[in-house]
């Protein structure tokens, strides 16, 4: 079975998490599909197979070149975003003849230039495709099914594991790096083939609290304290500048991602993201600045700031471990491509497992425009996803 179909399959369960859930996995679809991917890695030969109670999934494809040498891992998550619709799902294969196709619904969808003259997996343009992450699970599958077919392949112990809730951040909070049992590993979590990611985003989450005075508007001269209004001062600290619509590359941002209130109180809820460590301290610096220079206006503990740090740069732990990188690049020019390497803007699984101790770059999967209906992935682009996969493993084999 080619990667492609099995994400045809696996684009069939439902698995969108939920961030209001306190539970993990945060919705039973992931778990549904958990105990279904454990059966088919039971089915292609892999071993020490568990799901554990919150839906991690973990296995392995066994050495065929003995034991004691370097054990490398391969990480993809279960879940899909929940804020774009994903059910009924209606995924097929199309023929790219021209760089626009039209979906069945007559969404028309701009794609890469390489791709015409090939085929692409595409929904009805109803809902997303889930190729973020169900397209790297379906490369590690299919990569197991080709090790099992073809013995000659040699390879050291491959571990495996696919993670619920990574879309809601949660991704690595339970991930049991000791069971996993790999020196490092890889996330098949990226976009186009051939990129080879490293760098992601300092972050950290900002919950601004407003304590307004509400009294009669016939009456409210010299009293009121509209909370509303004094949101609407703070956000105005920042430049436009600086929001992620008019931001790119290694450019950090303030994102106000959600507002509510009244008169009489109000919240907002940012991300704070920067590659930069201490650019990302002096966000949550400005932001503290903006709280005490309302207070002043308006009077003590008006404004209140509550900040969270979520992740760091997994560059600084990567760098120590630079031979990642350079089979991964070398992986991808033996499929006759060179490595696409830019900065992640957002965060990983393996953002947050590098710091755990499991050192843990980001790979493309040939797929496109994550989280909208007009997500798509490459059927040929997934195969290559694969075969560089297989280079990279026989890399492996001796070390």
């Amino acid at each position: 079975m080619r990667a492609f179909e099995r994400l045809l399959k696996y684009a069939g369960y439902h698995t969108a998490s939920d961030p209001l859930s306190e539970n993990c996995p945060s919705t039973e679809g992931q778990r549904v599909f958990a105990l279904a991917l454990a059966e088919e890695m039971r089915a292609l030969g892999m071993v020490d197979v568990e799901v554990d109670e919150h839906a991690y999934v973990y296995g392995a494809i066994p050495s065929n070149v003995g034991e004691g040498g370097l054990v490398i891992g391969l990480i993809a998550h279960l879940d899909t975003v929940s804020d774009v619709p994903a059910s009924p799902m209606n995924a097929s294969v199309i023929y790219c003849e021209k760089p626009v196709v039209t979906l069945k619904n007559g969404t028309a969808v701009s794609v890469e230039p390489a791709y015409v003259g090939k085929h692409l997996v595409v929904t009805d343009g109803n809902t997303l495709l889930g190729a973020d992450d169900k397209a790297g699970i379906a490369a590690i599958m299919t990569l197991a099914e080709e090790l099992q077919q073809h013995p000659e392949l040699r390879h050291g112990r491959i571990a495996v594991a696919f993670t619920p809730d990574e879309e809601i951040g949660r991704g690595a909070d339970r991930f049991d790096v000791a069971r996993f049992g790999a020196t490092a590993a890889y996330t098949l979590d990226g976009g186009a083939f051939g990129e080879v990611e490293y760098e992601n985003f300092n972050a950290a989450a900002a919950t601004v609290t407003i304590r307004g005075r509400n009294t009669h508007p016939g009456d409210a001269k010299g009293t009121m304290i509209n909370a509303l209004r004094v949101a609407m001062e703070f956000d105005g600290f920042f430049s436009p500048e600086e929001r992620p619509e008019t931001t790119e590359g290694y450019e950090g941002f303030y994102h106000l991602t959600e507002q509510s209130g009244t008169v009489d109180s109000a919240t907002l809820s940012y991300i704070l993201r920067d590659h930069d460590a201490e650019k990302l301290e002096q966000k949550k610096s400005a932001m503290k600045t903006a709280a005490k220079a309302l207070n002043a206006r308006y009077g003590a503990e008006i404004v209140s700031v509550d900040i969270v740090d979520s992740y760091r740069n997994m560059a600084e732990i990567i760098a120590d471990h630079r031979y990642l990188i350079d089979a991964a690049n070398e992986a991808v020019r033996a499929c006759g491509r060179e490595p696409i390497t830019k900065p992640i803007r957002g965060g990983t699984d393996g953002a947050q497992l590098s710091f755990k101790g499991l050192p843990c770059p980001n790979l493309g999967t040939g797929s496109h425009r994550f989280h909208s209906r007009t997500e798509y992935a490459c059927v040929e682009e997934m195969d290559l996803c694969v075969e560089m996969l297989k280079h990279l493993i026989t890399t492996y084999a001796n070390m």
